[in-house]
């Protein structure tokens, strides 16, 4: 289980299997450790574990994916913290929205577009 990144292509083959601590996913994400805790803290960012005080939180591929994904908008559209969590809850929301109309029409396919 290992993580691959391409610099060149800015690719990362992930494996939905493999965790990491909250260090290495700043590592992959280019986010401050500071804000990923705070994306945890606002629970936009959800650890796999069930964390213990003495236990360390661990993340799986796709909050990998959700961190890069954050740390593009926090660039592209110089968002604070506060503003990060929002806008990665509303994308959320927009992709569970998403995810449920494309059930509903799997589910009477008579419904047009």
């Amino acid at each position: 289980m290992s993580i691959e990144i391409i610099e060149a292509c800015d690719v990362i083959w992930l494996d939905e299997r493999q965790e990491l601590p909250l260090a290495a996913l700043a590592d992959l994400s280019g986010l401050p450790l500071s804000e990923l805790q705070q994306l945890v803290e606002c629970e936009t960012l959800t650890p796999v574990n069930s964390v213990e005080p003495a236990a360390e939180a661990r993340f799986g591929a796709r909050s990998i994916a959700l961190a890069r994904a954050a740390s593009r908008l926090r660039h592209d559209f110089d968002l604070d913290g506060n503003g990060l969590a929002l806008t990665l809850r509303l994308l959320n929301r927009v992709h569970e929205l998403e995810a449920e109309l494309r059930d509903l029409r799997a589910q009477w396919p008579q419904i047009t577009r």
